[in-house]
């Protein structure tokens, strides 16, 4: 008979945990969508141990690192850093960003570029996910994750999930 193992977690979903973007995905035929934009919403899910206190971490503590993750996309034109044909490049104030036949010059404040290959909800939950973890260790550099996931809603009902499993 196995021995029963508890856990821990805390599970972030507010209102405010959110930013609206504009992007296109890039199929695997070459074909893209129109440029078009988003209401996002972000989910959190941190499993660790529990500390001296009693908490995994504090909400009070973490909320604020997601929220700064939201400021820093909303309202911009998110573009994949990584994808093999699409570029960005800087042209004097603006990115000259070009796939295939579409050119868009866009104010160079008015874009993020993410090192992701797609704008896709998994890929935004994935650097979501990714930069919120370097921001937790910056934070709690001795705190120990078995378990962070990331979720991106695109619209309702509809959301990429990234995961990330740490060994101890």
């Amino acid at each position: 008979m196995s021995t029963p193992q508890e856990s821990w977690s805390i599970s972030i979903e507010k209102d405010y945990l959110k930013f609206s973007a504009a992007h296109f995905l890039i199929f695997p035929d070459g074909s893209a969508e129109r440029l078009h934009g988003h209401n996002y919403k972000v989910y959190v899910d941190l499993h660790t141990e529990l500390d001296a206190h009693g908490l995994v971490v504090n909400f009070k503590e973490i909320k604020p690192l997601v929220r700064a993750l939201c400021d820093e996309l909303d309202e911009h034109l998110l573009i994949p850093g990584r994808h093999p044909v699409l570029t960005c490049e800087p042209e004097g104030e603006h990115y000259d960003i070009r796939y295939r036949e579409r050119r868009y010059l866009i104010p160079q404040n008015e874009v993020v570029v993410l090192p992701i290959g797609n704008s896709s909800a998994e890929n935004l939950a994935a650097w979501f996910g990714r930069t919120l973890r370097e921001r937790m260790r910056g934070a709690w550099p001795g705190l120990q994750v078995t378990m962070l996931s990331v979720g991106v809603e695109e619209t309702k009902g509809q959301r990429g999930i990234w995961t990330l499993r740490e060994q101890p």
